[in-house]
């Protein structure tokens, strides 16, 4: 049975983690304050709705796999946890007061957005990584989202209040980027742990439900006080009518008619994505709705067909395939964006909202590629292909689940088996 010392984890993960909350210790004592003049504590509930899609939604989406259910779970705790202090941190040095950084609800929930991308870009490489080499694409990407997040809203003063450009495309095509420059061709033939259970399935739907349920919230967060009912109105709606279009396609594309797991734990949520841009702008609810349908028909013909192809034909392997939920539905609200401002704004608005589309996937893909190539450094702590999508590689996993194990993957097989009849 594979363990810790497979990977040499024992030092350089404690170390380097340690070395890096005593760095985010100093620097919080030398620059960050509170906000003494912003005491209000309204943003406080929605603060707690996007607290939860982070590390209760995200972290149960990504359950599905069979052995990686601890991983998914801990690894995006960890990722969480060091994000929100480095975002911060990145984000706070672009807006500092007497070269102070104040910490508010708002900044709060902002450095919780940062995280958001890390996680996003962790679902591409999930089950392929290391702690080690968590930790460090999570400084590294948060710090290029901050620099592309200052870009895109303060010097091109593009609006992307649900942030479908700045989070969601930029997390999805990093990601995208580092998985490509750590392609591993031992793992283009599926691994036999690269799948799911019903009980993984169903852990992962939970997190979907959550984020669902929660995500009005996320892209009315930072919206002005006038517009955020409208913010999460058009989530709302956006939201509703992306799951009945899911549901409706993900039989249609089956030969049985049957729905897709994978497709209603996602292309569900493709609809919050692609709405955030122009959420607040002034567009009616039927418009938000027609962008949700939209990000349904993009996410599930994404993981039908173009997921596929990007593994076999241009070594993108997207193990959560958030290509299909982040990627293609952002740059749909990155359009949404672009056409609405240009139908109800200044000639220049829709310039703007292009040059940050524009950075976003560019910055995105240039940083992760650099990114992946750090990361490709051999003493790393990264695990053969062989030992991919296990949790025992680097987490004590209980004897009984050892155990069931055979167990379960009769139960599949059985299950496959009666699924063909």
């Amino acid at each position: 049975m594979p363990s810790a010392l497979d990977t040499n984890m024992r030092f350089k993960f404690s170390i380097l983690a340690l070395l890096l909350e005593v760095i985010i210790i100093v620097l919080f004592g030398i620059f960050v304050e509170y906000d003494v003049n912003n005491s209000r504590v309204e943003p406080y509930p929605i603060f707690q709705d996007v607290h939860v899609m982070i590390f209760v939604g995200i972290g149960f989406l990504m359950t599905f796999l069979k052995k990686y259910g601890f991983s998914s779970v801990g690894m995006n705790m960890l990722i969480a946890a060091l994000g929100l202090q480095w975002g911060a941190l990145m984000q706070g040095f672009w807006h500092m007061r007497e070269g102070k950084i104040h910490i508010d609800f708002k900044s709060m929930i902002n450095a919780d957005f940062s995280t958001a991308t890390a996680l996003i870009s962790f679902g591409a490489v999930l089950g392929k990584t290391s702690p080690v080499q968590m930790l460090i694409l999570t400084i590294l990407e948060i710090t290029i989202f901050a620099c592309n997040e200052h870009l895109a809203l303060e010097i091109f003063r593009a609006s992307d209040v649900g942030a479908s450009m700045t989070i969601h495309a930029f997390g999805a095509y990093f990601g995208l980027a580092v998985t490509l420059v750590l392609y591993r061709p031992g793992l283009k033939n599926k691994h036999e742990n690269e799948e799911s259970t019903y009980h993984s399935d169903l852990f992962a739907m939970v997190g979907t439900l959550i984020l669902w349920v929660f995500w009005p919230s996320f892209n009315s967060a930072v919206a002005a006080e006038l517009t955020q009912i409208k913010a999460a109105a058009n989530t709302y709606y956006s939201l509703a009518a992306c799951t009945v279009v899911t549901f409706a396609l993900s039989s249609l594309v089956d030969q049985r008619g049957k729905f897709s797991m994978v497709l209603i734990q996602n292309a569900t949520l493709a609809g919050g994505v692609a709405v955030g841009t122009c959420a607040d702008m002034p567009i009616p609810p039927f418009c938000a709705m027609c962008i949700g349908s939209l990000a349904a028909i993009i996410s599930v013909l994404g993981y039908h067909y173009l997921t596929p192809f990007l593994a076999s034909k241009l070594n993108i392997q997207d193990t959560c395939g958030v290509h299909n939920l982040h990627g293609l539905p952002g740059i749909l609200g990155g359009i949404a964006g672009i056409i609405v401002t240009a139908v109800n704004e200044d000639i220049w608005q829709p310039g703007r909202q292009a040059a940050a589309l524009g950075s976003s996937v560019g910055i995105a893909l240039a940083g992760g590629a650099l990114t992946g190539a750090i990361l490709k450094l051999p003493f790393l702590g990264q695990a053969s292909d062989q030992n991919c999508f296990d949790d025992s590689v680097y987490w004590e996993v209980p004897e009984e689940e050892k155990q069931h194990e055979s167990h379960f993957n009769n139960y599949d097989e059985h299950s496959r088996f009666e699924a063909t009849m």
